[in-house]
C-alpha cells in the first residue's frame, strides 16, 4: 500500500508537467461567480426565501460597514482589536464584491478600492509582526496563516470589482499589495507553503485563486504542486495525504471546519477557470467524502465531535459548512440530508450553486427528518491507520451517540487519547472530551493562542477517557513518537440497531503493553434509555499501575460505596503529565463490584463497574496548579488498579426523569445492578451483565481477528463458550 501511495505522489508529480494551465484572459469576475450569475440571485430572490434572507443579510452588514469610516489599523496584539478589524474588512470585502456583482451598484465597488488604496498604502510599511512569538509571521497578522486567510478573501473581492477598476489601481494594489504577500508565502516562507497541513493548505488556496485573478499561470501551478512543482507539496498533496479514502481528517473534525473552507474556495476556482484539472472528481471525490465526513462527525445539535485540539461550541453554522453545503449539492447532485442542514444554517452562497440548493431546499418535504447513521471512518491516507468508530441510536431529537477514536495521532492537533471515547445522550455530552484550552482571539488570554495548559493538561492521557499507565501520558507525551505509531481496527457493525458494537487495538502506545477496547450501544425493551457497555482489556509484561478516567458532567447523587472526603485541604493527584492538574477531593477502597449515579440535565446516569482486587475510586476535580484561571472547573472520577493483565468492564446507564420547576423526579435507581467478569485469555473474553425484572447478558468478545462467520469456542473457567464471529450478546 505504502509503494502505491508514492507511485501515485510519483504520478502526480508527471501530470503536473503535462497540464494545460493556460487561463483564458479578462474573464471577470470567475472565482466564485460571474456576472451572469449575479442576474439570477437577482431573480432567485424573488423565488426562495432563503437565498433572500441570505441577500438581505449581507447587505445590512455592509451597509453598516460603509456607514463607518476605512479602518486599517496598524498591527498590533495578536488577538483583539486588530486582528479583530483586519479580520473583518477582509469579509467587508468579499461581500462587497458579491453585491457588486449582483447590484451592479459601483457603491460597493467603491467600498472595496477604498479599502484595498488602505492596505496599499499600509502594506509596504510593514515589517514582519512584533508579536508572532512561535508561528511563521504575517506582516498583517501575527502567523502567516491568517494573512493566507486574507489574501482567499480579498482574492475574491479583486476579483469581482476587477474589470471596474482603471489599470492604474490594478497596478497600484498588485505592486503594493498583493505580490509582496505572494512572496511571503512562496518565497520567505516557502516551508511553510509546502507544509501538509491547514496552514499549508490555505497558503496554496490563497496563491491559486489570486493567481486566477491575475492570470498567472506559474502562480497556479506552484499552488498545484509545491513551489518546486514537483508534487512534493501543493494543494493536491494536501489532498493525498491528510485525508484517508473516506474522507476523514486527521487532524480531527474541529480542524477540517477549517480547512474545509481553502478546499472548497480553491477547488471552486479552479472548477470555473481550470475544469480540465477535474479537481470534484479528484482522489475518488474526496471533496466530496471530507464534507461528508465533517457532517458525519458532528453531534445531533449541529456541534463538532471535540476530538484532537477543538473547541466545545463550533459547529456546522461555520462559515466553510456553509460555503460547503451550497458547492456540494450543486457539484455532485442534491441531497436531503444536505439540504435539510439549512435549517440550521439559513444560508447559501451567492450564486449558481445557491441558487440550485436554494430551489432544492425549497422543493424538500418539509416533514424530512435529519438522518445521520452510525459510520466508521477508516484514518490515515492510505485507510490502514485505524479509525473513527461512530456509534448512533435514536431519533434526531433524542439521539444517543458513542465516539470512539483509535486512528493517527494527528500531527500538532493531536491528543494523547487511543482508545478515548465520548458518549452523548440527552443533547448534551454525558461523557465528555475536555476539548482544547484556548480562548480564541482574546487577547488577555495569551494573544487568543492555545495556553500552556493545552499541552500540560488538555493533550494529556489522563484528560481523556481511556486508561493511563502508570500515570503517564501514551508515546511519552512525545509527538515525534505518537506520529509514528496508531492504533488499529479490530470490529465494526452497526447492521443491528439494537447491537452495535466498535473494537479496536492500541498495542503501540506505552511499553510492552497491549490495549483493546470493546463497546457496545444497546437497546433493551427492559432498559428506558440506550446504554453503552465499556470492556478495556489491558495485557502488561509486568506490574502496573492502570487509571481508568470517566469525565462526566452533573451532579454526585449516590454511590454503592463509602468514601473519605477531603474537607479541609486538597492535594493534587500527582506531579506531572497532566496529574499535576487534578485536585483530590475523595477517595474510597472497593473490593466489590460498584455503582455510581450522577444528575445531569434532565436524567440520571449510573456506571455499574465489574469487581477488580484492590481497586481504589478517586473522585477528583480539573483546576490545581493553575494560576491564571485558564482551566475549566470539571468533576472526573478515576478507578485505579495495580495488576499486571487487567479487564475494565462497565455500563453507563442513562434512566429516570428529575424537573426542578416540577420538584417531580422519576426512576432515580437504574435496571442494570451488576457486571461481572466470568473470565477472559487470549482468545476471548466473557462477561455477563445483570439487572432487575431478570435482565440477564452474556457478552461474548473475541481478542483475536475472526471472520464474520467463523465458529469460535473457548473453555474459561471449567465451562465452555461457542460462538460465531468477533462477538455474541446472549
Amino acid at each position: 500500500m505504502t509503494k502505491l501511495i508514492s507511485l501515485l505522489i510519483l504520478l502526480t508529480s508527471v501530470i503536473s508537467a503535462e497540464i494545460d494551465f493556460k487561463l483564458s484572459a479578462n474573464i471577470h469576475p470567475s472565482l466564485i461567480t460571474t456576472s451572469e450569475e449575479g442576474l439570477l440571485i437577482n431573480s432567485s430572490k424573488k423565488k426562495y426565501s432563503i437565498i433572500d434572507r441570505t441577500f438581505q443579510s449581507v447587505s445590512l452588514e455592509i451597509e453598516d460597514a460603509m456607514m463607518s469610516t476605512v479602518e486599517v489599523p496598524e498591527p498590533g496584539e495578536a488577538g483583539g482589536y486588530s486582528h479583530e478589524k483586519h479580520k473583518q474588512n477582509y469579509r467587508d470585502m468579499r461581500k462587497a464584491g458579491e453585491l457588486f456583482v449582483i447590484t451592479n451598484n459601483e457603491k460597493y465597488a467603491k467600498f472595496v478600492k477604498e479599502m484595498l488604496q488602505a492596505y496599499s498604502k499600509l502594506y509596504p510599511k510593514l515589517g514582519l509582526h512584533p508579536l508572532a512569538k512561535h508561528q511563521k509571521p504575517g506582516k498583517i497578522f501575527h502567523q502567516m496563516l491568517n494573512e493566507a486567510v486574507w489574501l482567499t478573501n480579498v482574492s475574491i473581492a479583486y476579483d469581482c470589482i476587477y474589470n471596474w477598476l482603471d489599470e492604474k489601481s490594478r497596478k497600484e494594489f498588485e505592486k503594493n499589495i498583493f505580490s509582496p504577500m505572494v512572496e511571503l508565502f512562496t518565497v520567505r516562507n516557502f516551508k511553510e507553503f509546502d507544509k501538509i497541513h491547514n496552514h499549508g493548505m490555505w497558503a496554496c488556496a490563497a496563491v491559486g485563486m489570486y493567481g486566477i485573478v491575475i492570470r498567472d499561470e506559474n502562480l497556479v501551478e506552484m499552488a498545484l504542486y509545491g513551489t518546486k512543482k514537483n508534487g512534493k507539496g501543493g494543494f493536491l498533496r494536501n489532498l493525498d495525504e491528510l485525508f484517508s479514502p473516506d474522507g476523514y481528517y486527521m487532524e480531527g473534525p474541529y480542524y477540517i471546519r477549517y480547512a474545509i473552507r481553502p478546499l472548497i474556495k480553491f477547488a471552486e476556482s479552479l472548477e470555473r477557470n481550470l475544469p480540465h484539472v477535474k479537481i470534484y472528481s479528484y482522489r475518488n471525490s474526496i471533496i466530496k467524502k471530507a464534507y461528508y465526513s465533517a457532517i458525519n462527525t458532528t453531534f445531533p445539535n449541529g456541534i463538532f465531535f471535540p476530538i484532537n485540539d477543538a473547541s466545545k461550541t463550533m459547529d456546522i453554522k461555520a462559515p466553510g459548512m456553509i460555503f460547503g453545503n451550497s458547492i456540494i449539492n450543486y457539484r455532485y447532485g442534491a441531497d436531503s440530508n444536505l439540504l435539510k442542514l439549512l435549517d440550521i444554517q439559513k444560508k447559501v452562497v451567492l450564486n449558481n450553486s445557491g441558487h440550485f440548493t436554494s430551489k432544492a431546499y425549497f422543493e424538500l418535504d418539509p416533514d424530512y427528518k435529519l438522518s445521520l447513521n452510525s459510520i466508521e471512518y477508516s484514518d490515515g491516507n492510505d485507510g490502514e491507520k485505524g479509525g473513527l468508530g461512530i456509534l448512533r441510536t435514536g431519533s434526531s431529537e433524542d439521539q444517543s451517540v458513542l465516539v470512539m477514536k483509535y486512528g493517527v495521532h494527528g500531527m500538532g492537533h493531536g491528543h494523547f487519547d487511543k482508545l478515548h471515547f465520548i458518549f452523548y445522550n440527552q443533547n448534551r455530552e454525558i461523557i465528555n472530551d475536555y476539548g482544547f484550552s484556548r480562548w480564541i482571539n482574546i487577547e488577555p488570554k495569551y494573544g487568543g493562542r492555545y495556553l500552556p495548559e493545552n499541552n500540560s493538561y488538555a493533550k494529556s492521557t489522563i484528560a481523556h477517557n481511556t486508561v493511563v499507565v502508570n500515570m503517564e501520558n501514551q508515546n511519552e507525551g512525545i509527538r515525534k513518537k505518537a506520529d509514528q505509531v496508531y492504533a488499529s481496527r479490530h470490529f465494526f457493525d452497526s447492521s443491528d440497531p439494537n447491537i452495535q458494537v466498535v473494537s479496536a487495538w492500541a498495542n503501540n502506545h506505552y511499553l510492552d503493553i497491549k490495549m483493546q477496547r470493546t463497546m457496545f450501544l444497546i437497546n433493551d425493551d427492559e432498559l428506558e434509555y440506550p446504554i453503552v457497555l465499556d470492556v478495556f482489556k489491558i495485557d502488561g509484561q509486568k506490574t502496573n499501575t492502570y487509571d481508568y478516567p470517566i469525565h462526566y458532567t452533573g451532579q454526585i447523587i449516590n454511590t454503592s460505596f463509602t468514601y473519605d472526603k477531603n474537607l479541609t485541604s486538597l492535594n493534587t493527584l500527582g506531579n506531572k503529565d497532566g496529574y499535576e492538574h487534578i485536585w483530590v477531593e475523595a477517595t474510597s477502597k472497593i473490593n466489590k463490584p460498584s455503582q455510581i449515579t450522577w444528575l445531569d440535565g434532565n436524567r440520571y446516569y449510573t456506571l455499574t463497574m465489574a469487581n477488580n482486587a484492590n481497586s481504589e475510586i478517586i473522585f477528583g476535580r480539573i483546576g490545581a496548579n493553575d494560576p491564571n484561571f485558564n482551566l475549566k472547573s470539571e468533576p472526573m472520577l478515576i478507578y485505579r488498579n495495580t495488576s499486571k493483565d487487567l479487564i475494565y468492564a462497565s455500563v453507563i446507564e442513562p434512566h429516570g426523569y428529575f424537573n426542578e420547576s416540577s420538584e417531580s423526579s422519576l426512576n432515580a435507581s437504574g435496571i442494570i445492578e451488576t457486571v461481572s467478569i466470568v473470565g477472559f485469555n487470549q482468545k476471548a473474553t466473557v462477561i455477563e451483565v445483570q439487572g432487575k425484572n431478570d435482565l440477564k447478558w452474556q457478552i461474548i468478545i473475541n481478542n483475536q481477528k475472526s471472520k464474520p462467520d467463523e465458529k469460535n469456542k473457548i473453555l474459561v473457567n471449567g465451562e465452555f463458550y461457542e460462538w460465531v464471529g468477533n462477538y455474541a450478546v446472549n
